[in-house]
């Protein structure tokens, strides 16, 4: 299925005059940047700063506060919901995946940790819609994402925002946009698995 297409024509049906409320999964400022620019006309949009994967509360709260500082500069009337750092979350869910190859079945359990909390504040707090900036991402399997959200649509019972933001070009706007504002860009997901890999990868390199 091509997510693109199936986010266009959810938008299309979207009264302008009436703007849904939809509550944001934002993994960083960077994905954010352009996920903000692109939907914020259609939408009413509360994020939803929720990422227990990642490794170190110290670079939990620096991607937090780069969030804030880009969100206060574009967009000041958005309020950003603190998830609260709780490693032990995504740590039960990694349990025994610890040597999964980066990118399956331990991603695609955090996946869905994230995108289950935001879709129970959501429904909490009575949105429209919920969905996350994830997709934007060129390693993120974007049907995993999408098959994991629709499937917490019908849990829940509230809308789910489908989307591949990577598509018609938006990772690379969201490099331009992080250049443009100078955004903290960080290098592995979070996790302390991903940051393994990526020293590793360093190291291979390094040997060549």
């Amino acid at each position: 299925m091509n997510y693109q297409l199936e986010l266009e024509k959810i938008l299309k049906t979207i009264d302008m005059k009436h703007k849904p409320r939809l509550l944001l999964h934002a993994c960083c400022a960077p994905c954010s940047s352009y996920c903000l620019e692109y939907l914020s006309k259609y939408f009413n949009i509360t994020l939803f700063y929720y990422n227990p994967n990642i490794d170190a509360k110290e670079e939990f709260q620096k991607r937090l506060e780069e969030l804030k500082r880009f969100v206060g500069l574009l967009y000041p009337d958005i309020e950003i919901i603190d998830g609260d750092y709780n490693s032990h979350d995504f740590e039960e869910i990694a349990l025994g995946l610890e040597d999964a190859k980066e990118g399956g079945t331990r991603c695609f359990k955090c996946y869905e940790l994230r995108l289950s909390k935001t879709a129970m504040v959501a429904l909490e707090h009575h949105f429209d819609y919920f969905g996350t900036t994830l997709s934007i991402s060129p390693y993120k399997n974007a049907s995993k994402l999408n098959s994991i959200g629709l499937e917490l649509e019908k849990k829940y019972g509230i809308k789910y925002l489908t989307s591949d933001f990577k598509k018609q070009n938006g990772y690379v706007r969201s490099i331009e946009l992080s250049k443009k504002y100078n955004l903290y860009r960080q290098d592995y997901c979070g996790c302390k698995y991903s940051k393994l890999e990526r020293e590793k990868r360093v190291y291979e390199k390094n040997l060549v």
